[in-house]
């Protein structure tokens, strides 16, 4: 992968917002940060996305009723969310990895193609060995259960340990849990596959890529 100084400015940018995003997310959650501030931390991933799916709409009516109805909504729950910004990140954590769960399980059953089979598939322009492609499923299950066991984790943390305790693991400790995961993947490939059945990490970002464009592509075709 050729690394330009403004994709490096951009990866940056990126780690900055995450890091930033995490201890804002943590200090809200253990009861320690500004309590309007982690309130509208924690709703803004919900209140994006139903701006994007207001905006698929397309009518101007539809947007703008709401829209509306989104902030009256809000101004209305604002007290409740303001004094439970724990179960807010908390829902927002849970929300997340039960997504990712289901979009890797769900293509583990039936005769659909395992989601990392495929990301590999389309890496390659199509060429995938039989030991690649039963590697690749392999690892669709175990990011699967990856993100299940975050699950079960911080919902057990959430219920049963203190605020501080499961807001370390949810905020602070979940992407380098993630990175950490990236890690034992390739090591275990490294291992497992053959020097020239090995994918790099550009492979995976053209593959993820590819799949994107797919989707969209897919979506087009069926909802013009």
């Amino acid at each position: 992968m050729n690394l330009t100084a403004t994709s490096v400015l951009r990866g940056l940018a990126l780690l900055v917002l995450v890091v930033a995003w995490a201890l804002l997310a943590h200090h809200g959650s253990a009861g320690e940060g500004n309590a309007d501030l982690s309130a509208a931390l924690a709703t803004a991933p919900v209140v994006a996305i139903v701006v994007m799916l207001l905006w698929r709409v397309g009518n101007p009516l539809w947007i703008a009723v709401g829209g509306l109805g989104v902030l009256g909504l809000l101004a209305w729950t604002w007290p409740s969310l303001r004094q439970n910004v724990a179960l807010l990140f908390y829902i927002q954590h849970l929300g997340t990895n039960l997504a990712l769960a289901t979009l890797f399980g769900r293509t583990l059953f039936g005769d659909q193609e395992a989601l990392v089979t495929r990301f590999a598939r389309l890496a390659h322009q199509g060429a995938l060995s039989e030991t690649k492609r039963r590697y690749t499923r392999q690892v669709t299950v175990a990011w699967t259960l990856f993100f299940l066991a975050s699950v079960v984790v911080s919902t057990g943390l959430y219920w049963l340990a203190p605020a501080h305790a499961w807001s370390v693991f949810a905020n602070l400790l979940s992407t380098p849990l993630l990175c950490l995961m990236f890690v034992a993947e390739h090591l275990v490939r490294a291992r497992v596959l053959p020097r020239d059945e090995q994918s790099s990490i550009a492979d995976s970002i053209r593959g993820y890529r590819a799949a994107m464009q797919e989707r969209r592509a897919h979506t087009l075709a069926n909802h013009p």
